[in-house]
């Protein structure tokens, strides 16, 4: 099994990153990991700690349109270049945390996507440069007003309601470059969303790489790489679960916006 990196609250409210075990105990480490954090003699039980995001971004880029099957069921082609927008980070919630459905929409809808994790400061820098840049991977939703997407002509409101990001559970170093991510909606086994990421238009290398000639990249920092097909409504009440294998599962409960 690969090695696990998780970040942590423990019930004395102290927030660690560590390496989630088999038995489900955390061995906390004493930096971030992409800051060379080492592990510690720290080890908190499995019923002494919540589980969090697995980092803290300064900021989450998103890629649209990034697979062909869901460009073509959005109604466009595929973007010459990479089509790049932003969550704020007060979008992000974690694995098990609930999705708060605004109530000014009537269109909520799900989008199971790979995550980059980026482990060094990065400014532009070349498609061979970047892959040694992407320090692990994760998954994220990136949950989305579609109503207001067609609406606004921009996608600010539609992406960026507090919650609309759940992220995790954990980040891992490697990933098979034809790993599959699946999407399942409550019970049902048939997944809405299948497909292999080497599907993607861009493929992370050449993201990482455009966008580093746009914009500093900090460590921590995540980038979401787009959606297959599939996406498709969420109702209060809903669990949305995301798998991409060779990472685990991301799943969150859909509730009514106080």
């Amino acid at each position: 099994m690969a090695q696990r990196y998780v970040r942590v609250q423990s019930y004395n409210g102290n927030i660690y990153y560590g390496l989630l075990q088999p038995s489900q105990s955390v061995q906390v480490l004493n930096a971030a990991p992409w800051c060379n954090g080492e592990p510690t003699d720290l080890i908190l039980d499995a019923d002494k700690y919540q589980i969090l995001a697995p980092c803290e971004p300064s900021k989450i880029i998103c890629v649209g349109k990034n697979y062909a099957d869901h460009a073509a069921e959005m109604g466009g082609s595929v973007p010459v270049e990479p089509l790049l927008f932003f969550k704020p980070p007060t979008t992000i919630i974690a694995n098990h945390a609930e999705i708060k459905y605004p109530s000014m929409s009537q269109q909520v809808e799900y989008e199971g996507e790979l995550v980059l994790v980026i482990g060094d400061r990065t400014y532009q820098c070349t498609p061979e440069q970047a892959q040694s840049k992407i320090w692990g991977y994760t998954i994220a939703n990136d949950v989305t007003a579609r109503d207001f997407q067609r609406k606004d002509h921009q996608w600010v409101r539609a992406k960026g309601f507090d919650t609309f990001c759940p992220l995790g559970p954990w980040i891992v170093r490697k990933l098979h470059p034809g790993a599959r991510l699946q999407t399942f909606l409550n019970d049902d086994p048939h997944p809405v969303q299948s497909s292999s990421i080497d599907q993607m238009v861009f493929s992370p290398d050449i993201l990482v790489s455009y966008i580093s000639q746009i914009m500093t990249l900090f460590p921590g920092d995540i980038i979401l790489t787009g959606t297959p097909m599939g996406v498709g409504q969420l109702k209060i009440g809903d669990r949305i679960l995301i798998e991409i294998e060779g990472i685990g599962r991301l799943e969150n409960h859909i509730v009514v916006s106080m």
